[in-house]
Order: C-alpha cells, then sequence, then structure tokens
C-alpha cells in the first residue's frame, strides 16, 4: 500500500498582457481554502464470531532457508547483513543482526551498500565502492526468472525468506491432482505469483502500488510466462477480498505478508494492529470448502509469534487442520554456500493447513 500524490491539472494560462494590467484592486477574491478530505478507508464489517474447536497447533516452528547458487546469507553481524543476490554481494541493515561478524575481511568486497534509514521501511541511497550498477540485473529462484532492483527503501524486490512458504505451495499446487486458486495479498513484484502459476496454479495477486504490479508484469514477461494465468489486481487488498466475499470467490491458497502500516491508491489506511483481525476473517470466509492452506506473515512487529498463532486459531476455530506459527529464519552459509553458520530471524508467521 502506497501514499499517491497527483499534480493538479492547470487551465489555460492567461495572457501577460492582461495579467499585467490588473492592479491590486482589480483582482478577484481568492476563492475559499478547502479543508482536506480525510482518507477514504476500506468498508468494515463486524468480525465473525466462530464457534468449534479451535485447529490443532504446532509451536514453535522454524522455518528456515539455505544458500543457494542465486541468493544466500554469507554473512551478518554489527546490524548488517552481506548476502549474495545473483551476482552480486549487498550489505543492507539488519537490526537483529546483534552479534560480531564472523568474515569481517571480506565484507569490504561488496558491490553495493545502502546507507540512509534504518527502519525497514526508511529511505535512503545505495553506494556502489567497485563499479557503477544499473538499477536491475537478473536473478532466478524455484526455477522463476525475475528483475532484482535497488530501490530507495533498502529492498532488493524478493524476500528470499518466503522461499519456505513458496516451496511449501508449490508442492502442495503440483500434487493436488486438481485444479488450485491461489490469491496473493500484498503480491508486490509477483514472484510468489509467478512460482505458483508455474506449479499449475490460476491465480490472482493483489497489491494497491501501481509500480509494484508494474515490475510483476515485468517479471512475468522476463521469464516468458504471459501465458500463465495471473489476474494482476491494483487495489487496496482489505476492499478486494471485501468484495469477493460479497461475490461468494473462494480460493484455495491464501498468503497474505501484510506491511505494519500502509496506504491504498485512494488513500485507503492500514494497520496491521487495527486491521489484521478483519483481514484475516474476511480470508476464512473465502477460503473454498477444500481449502488447502492460509499463510500470514508479518515484519517489523513488536509482537511474539503466539499473538498471530492465537489470532489464525481462533480464526479458524471449526475448520478442523492444524496451525503452526514461529519464524522465518536465513540459516548463513559463507562465501561459497558450503559453510553453515549463525541463522538471522527475519519475521514471524503462522500459517494454518487442512491436513
Amino acid at each position: 500500500m502506497k501514499d499517491r500524490h497527483r499534480r493538479p491539472k492547470s487551465g489555460p494560462a492567461a495572457p501577460v498582457k492582461a495579467r499585467a494590467e490588473r492592479g491590486p484592486a482589480a483582482r478577484a477574491p481568492a476563492p475559499p481554502k478547502k479543508e482536506p478530505r480525510p482518507a477514504a478507508e476500506a468498508p468494515v464489517r463486524p468480525l465473525t464470531r466462530r464457534e468449534g474447536e479451535k485447529p490443532a497447533e504446532r509451536v514453535p516452528v522454524i522455518l528456515e532457508t539455505a544458500g543457494s547458487d542465486q541468493y544466500r546469507l554469507i554473512d551478518s553481524g554489527a546490524g548488517e547483513k552481506l548476502e549474495q543476490y545473483g551476482p552480486y554481494r549487498i550489505v543492507r541493515p539488519e537490526a537483529q543482526a546483534l552479534w560480531q561478524r564472523s568474515r569481517p575481511g571480506i565484507w569490504d568486497k561488496a558491490d553495493a551498500l545502502f546507507t540512509g534509514d534504518t527502519d525497514e521501511d526508511g529511505m535512503g541511497r545505495w553506494k556502489f565502492p567497485r563499479a557503477a550498477l544499473g538499477e536491475t540485473w537478473p536473478m532466478q529462484l524455484l526455477g522463476v526468472d525475475f528483475h532484482g532492483r535497488f530501490t530507495a527503501f533498502r529492498h532488493v524486490g524478493v524476500f528470499p525468506e518466503q522461499l519456505a512458504h513458496w516451496r511449501w505451495m508449490k508442492e502442495k499446487v503440483e500434487t493436488a491432482g486438481r485444479p488450485v486458486k491461489v490469491l496473493n495479498l500484498f503480491g508486490y513484484t509477483g514472484v510468489a505469483s509467478l512460482v505458483a502459476a508455474s506449479a499449475g496454479a490460476e491465480v490472482t495477486h493483489v497489491d494497491a502500488s501501481k509500480k509494484a504490479i508494474g515490475w510483476a508484469r515485468e517479471n512475468q514477461a522476463l521469464g516468458r510466462m504471459e501465458k500463465l494465468p495471473i489476474r494482476w489486481i491494483c487495489e487496496d487488498a482489505m476492499k478486494f477480498i471485501q468484495r469477493e466475499e460479497r461475490r461468494g470467490s473462494t480460493y484455495d491458497i491464501i498468503l497474505t505478508d501484510p506491511p505494519k502500516f500502509g496506504r491504498g491508491p485512494n488513500g485507503e489506511v492500514w494497520h496491521l494492529f487495527d486491521h489484521l483481525p478483519l483481514m484475516l476473517d474476511v480470508c476464512r470466509e473465502i477460503l473454498s470448502p477444500r481449502a488447502i492452506g492460509l499463510v500470514l506473515t508479518a515484519y517489523s512487529i513488536r509482537a511474539s509469534f503466539y499473538s498471530i498463532h492465537e489470532l489464525m486459531r481462533e480464526t479458524m476455530r471449526g475448520a478442523g487442520g492444524t496451525v503452526e506459527s514461529g519464524e522465518l529464519v536465513i540459516r548463513e552459509s559463507g562465501p561459497d554456500g558450503r559453510d553453515a553458520g549463525r541463522a538471522l530471524s527475519t519475521s514471524l508467521f503462522s500459517r494454518w493447513v487442512s491436513a
């Protein structure tokens, strides 16, 4: 979700001479200032009162991502992480890296460093100490081609810790033995959507950022996946799922990766702690009778995974299955990908699975 500011269209310019001839007395009174319109919010409905037994539980669950030839966490420490993204070694802030660096000598060989605001969504800039680099570069994960990109918010177009969820989803789609519909909310640059579609799913991808949707379409074209069944929808996520609920639309797998704060294309406001219960409640309603899973990932929040775990169990009362919750972590693997090091926690998650 993102703010958007539109430049007002100007009317035809008045002739210069006529403007010059007008004195102060001839000026028309200034129009009264309009009060700013409050940001629109997605319509809300009451939370459903759930009955029945809570699903079984598995806690804590640690879903670990190890290195590959295209991505690996080389080292971390002193509030930063050194990662390999395709051909580049990149240094970015990481508040969870409280320890000392294991391999301080190799950090000087980084191709790009993010400097500036260390907040997750803070703006900053990139430095390229070895050579100037282009804005984008090609990458591939789970057989899907996409562009990495140096953005102003330290992100590079993919969250590799999500590979744990994507592998799970890919396996579920491929072994379902039937058509599977996937909804990817807050879908960002579309890598998860492309993984699902390439595995055989029919995918609906929702993000409020036109820029992110454009980037996702570029990724689709890069991998020559234009014929895959993906709907790209630029809309506020809450508005979209409530409309789907009214329509009676259902999905077999729902991925939700909401920010802690955001704005929709029409000024809709999202606050994670305020809106997450309703979002999950609506997602429960649009799960199909043969649903496979509902996945929630939460970044940069001051909460225990038990908070979202209990919320998910309450939401899924009477649905059976299991709720498994914990953390997504990335394991350090060194410069060559062979040395298992420390595990870096990246986010909290809760996942309801039907079986």
